[in-house]
């Protein structure tokens, strides 16, 4: 493994090996926000494959609107979500923070505009992670998510971090003072937004791929 002394070190060496689907821009397997939003929720403690399940019963019902499912019955919800585990507490918790959304915001596209951090922390059931993933995937702000496979690949380095803060910093940082370098390596405009999005991307498929192999 080659050494590296930054998080732009890591996003070379990671963007070298070419392993994610260019189909879809920000690396997250749906170009649909609330879509996004709603599998950031589902994906905790499950694989993505029973999440899919989840969003397709979701479609079956045709409920992938914020507002159907503030409104929807939770017997129904809690259903259609089986596949992702936990479905009792994730639909009440689903259903809770779309009435919040709603309440707060008025409708999903004002929510992406103007959430903050701070509001998805303080709402049940959405730590560090899960927060991190709605602003940069399903919102595109600027937040670098962090994930155990980030934990995991940066040991492999021989680097260690006391808390899911510090590493997010540690990962911001570097990208944010070589941002010009970047910006050479792409034959379009990407935005630092972009570049969170499949950096993470990058992270979670090349680990995916070491276990494999």
């Amino acid at each position: 493994m080659n050494s590296i002394s930054n998080s732009f070190d890591l996003f070379i060496f990671l963007k070298d090996k070419n392993s994610i689907d260019e189909k879809y821009k920000y690396w997250w397997p749906t170009n649909n926000d609330f879509e996004v939003f709603l599998g950031a929720i589902l994906t905790q403690n499950t694989k993505w494959t029973n999440v899919e399940k989840s969003l397709d019963n979701l479609k079956k019902l045709d409920c992938l609107e914020l507002e159907k499912l503030a409104n929807i019955d939770i017997d129904i919800l809690v259903s259609a979500i089986a596949p992702s585990g936990f479905k009792n507490q994730k639909a009440v918790r689903i259903k809770k923070i779309c009435q919040n959304i709603i309440e707060e915001f008025g409708d999903f596209e004002t929510f992406k505009e103007n959430v903050c951090r701070d509001w998805l922390l303080s709402q049940k059931g959405i730590a560090e992670e899960t927060a991190d993933a709605i602003l940069c995937y399903s919102c595109h702000k600027e937040e670098m998510v962090v994930d155990s496979y980030t934990n995991r690949l940066l040991k492999t380095f021989g680097y260690e971090f006391e808390s899911y803060e510090e590493l997010k910093a540690w990962l911001e940082y570097g990208i944010n003072e070589n941002f010009d370098k970047i910006e050479t390596l792409y034959d379009y405009d990407i935005s630092l937004n972009m570049i969170y999005c499949r950096f993470h991307g990058k992270i979670v498929e090349f680990m995916k791929n070491q276990k494999k192999s």
